[in-house]
């Protein structure tokens, strides 16, 4: 036979061309990241979204109401209460870049605890430096 079958080899081409489009985005070790600041465009939505806010001092308001923080629990059970398009209702988190991290993982795991699981972050737009 004086002919080479090249199917077998492109065969492990596709294969590993395959093996490395896949693995490729997840060997980004570390990406500086500045969470308050993003060109993302704004989300269309029917409905207008909860608002949740968290000052600089720790202080939460829900759409302009300020909330205690032991009292948080009860009005996000309220709102989960209300009805909602089917595919669930938005919450927009907007949290001051001075605080800790586990203040806002302790906020956001109070709302998947109510089931109100579709959160957005809110940021500004990114500022020239």
């Amino acid at each position: 036979m004086a002919e080479i079958n090249v199917t077998p080899l492109v065969d492990v081409m596709l294969v590993l061309l395959i093996i490395f489009m896949v693995t490729a985005p997840l060997l980004v070790a570390g990406v500086a990241v500045d969470l308050p600041e993003s060109r993302a465009e704004t989300l269309d939505q029917d409905m207008e979204p909860v608002q949740l806010s968290i000052d600089r001092d720790g202080s939460l308001t829900i759409d302009d109401t300020p909330v205690a923080e032991s009292d948080l629990p009860s009005r996000l059970a309220a709102i989960a209460a209300q009805p909602a398009p089917p595919e669930g209702r938005r919450i927009y988190l907007r949290a001051d870049r001075s605080l800790d991290y586990g203040r806002v993982m302790r906020v956001m795991g109070e709302l998947n605890r109510a089931g109100l699981n579709r959160v957005a972050l809110v940021s500004v737009g990114e500022q020239a430096r």
